[in-house]
């Protein structure tokens, strides 16, 4: 089967769970015998800055979409012009602006790109269209998220194959806009949703968030958990001395990387954390520079940040190390998420997980056996349960080894690639 899966490329500046789970995606289809390939949109493809497949190119090029949505003149530029902007050296400078992952400001070309041929960005449109169907020709179009849900009628009426659609997180963004857009662009996205021949959801609580919200209809939606490849994760037990607590995201306010930073003074308040680390990795954008910096400036005045590492490279290959040193991982995002693939590579390396009471988290706690939740979502509670975990070595131990045996059981991405198939089976036939 052709397969052609298409996602947002993202700078490489932070962690990125929807590019990691991509890049295993497609290659666990082609360990299946698939010939899977995959197109980058708005930036190319990259880790910790550099370009992965600089062979590949990339569609609705960000400077070029941008310049045609704020200024009517660009959308009629000469096709060399077109190509600079289109450019690697050019796309990767725009990688490492601090606005490519914020949504406030962007309504309009978020709008724009939903409405598909409608929109200002036709032109790439159409070029995505005629490399599909005069180069690829594929059996099935996979898109990342549900935000690029403007190309499906197209790619539908003149490549002549099914269209999917996979669902994580796609809320965040559409909240974070101003207000007056919410209902606007729910709306325009259930329009758009008629033209998809499945979606596939990256959990049970995200698919319920996104039939609400967009009245999908049951026979349309699938759930398919992520999962990664348990061979190239190192199982260990729990580090124990010295004990570490471990964060693997964009470090943002969002993510709750405060909310850590004061559990984590918190505990070192107590005698028995005196040699407790707090270990971070994940990366940033331009916008999370300040933050991170009165992060560190209250752990200073607490006298905590001698007892912090920031890791810098948070490389597949590389995270290794990051694992080994842990006892266990929290991320405390805010308001949860669709799912959370930090969480699988922590019980893939035998780390078990403290998450909020939030979003997916549960569910996949529930399902590996492999960490716990608390609640509420502040620095009081998660201080707590990290401090009742830690202190209970026998238990940690237990939700390491529980944690591991179910990503080989349940969450290894070949397992979960064949249930992908299957919904391209069925939307093909």
């Amino acid at each position: 089967m052709k397969i052609v899966n298409i996602v947002p490329g993202f700078g490489g500046t932070f962690y990125c769970g929807n590019c990691l789970r991509d890049s295993a995606y497609v290659n666990s289809l082609r360990e299946l015998g698939h010939d899977a390939i995959t197109l980058p949109m708005y930036l190319p493809l990259t880790m910790n800055g550099e370009i992965t497949n600089a062979e590949v190119p990339v569609f609705y090029g960000a400077v070029n979409i941008y310049l045609k949505q704020q200024f009517p003149v660009f959308r009629h530029m000469p096709g060399w012009m077109e190509k600079f902007f289109d450019s690697k050296p050019v796309l990767k400078f725009a990688a490492g602006k601090s606005g490519s992952t914020r949504a406030t400001g962007l309504e309009e070309l978020t709008e724009s790109m939903l409405l598909g041929q409608q929109g200002n960005q036709s032109h790439e449109l159409d070029r995505l269209v005629d490399f599909l169907k005069n180069h690829e020709k594929p059996d099935v179009v996979h898109f990342s998220n549900a935000l690029l849900l403007g190309m499906a009628k197209q790619i539908r009426d003149e490549v002549r194959v099914p269209v999917v659609y996979s669902l994580q997180d796609e809320d965040v963004w559409v909240d974070a806009m101003q207000v007056s857009w919410h209902r606007k662009m729910w709306q325009l996205m259930e329009e758009k949703s008629r033209d998809v021949d499945a979606f596939i959801a990256v959990s049970s609580y995200f698919a319920g968030i996104m039939q609400e919200k967009m009245n999908i209809p049951s026979d349309k939606m699938n759930v398919v958990h992520i999962g990664v490849n348990p061979e190239n994760y190192t199982f260990a037990l729990p580090a124990k001395s010295p004990p570490a607590i471990g964060y693997l995201s964009r470090i943002c306010e969002e993510n709750g990387f405060e909310i850590l930073v004061d559990a984590f003074i918190l505990l070192k308040k107590e005698h028995r954390f005196n040699n407790l680390k707090l270990i971070v990795t994940g990366g940033m954008t331009g916008d999370d520079r300040q933050f991170l910096h009165r992060q560190l400036k209250k752990l200073e005045t607490s006298h905590a940040l001698q007892h912090v590492e920031i890791q810098p490279d948070f490389t597949p290959g590389t995270l290794h190390g990051f694992f080994s040193s842990l006892s266990v991982l929290t991320v405390p995002v805010l308001k949860g998420e669709a799912y959370g693939l930090y969480q699988i590579e922590a019980l893939a390396s035998g780390v078990p997980i403290v998450q909020p009471d939030l979003g997916a988290f549960p569910e996949i706690i529930q399902a590996t056996g492999g960490g716990v939740v608390y609640h509420p979502n502040t620095a009081e509670s998660l201080a707590a349960k990290l401090s009742e975990v830690l202190s209970d070595p026998v238990r940690l131990e237990q939700m390491s080894q529980t944690g591991r045996k179910s990503v080989e059981d349940s969450f290894d991405c070949r397992k979960l690639t064949l249930k992908m198939v299957e919904v391209y089976e069925k939307v093909i036939s």
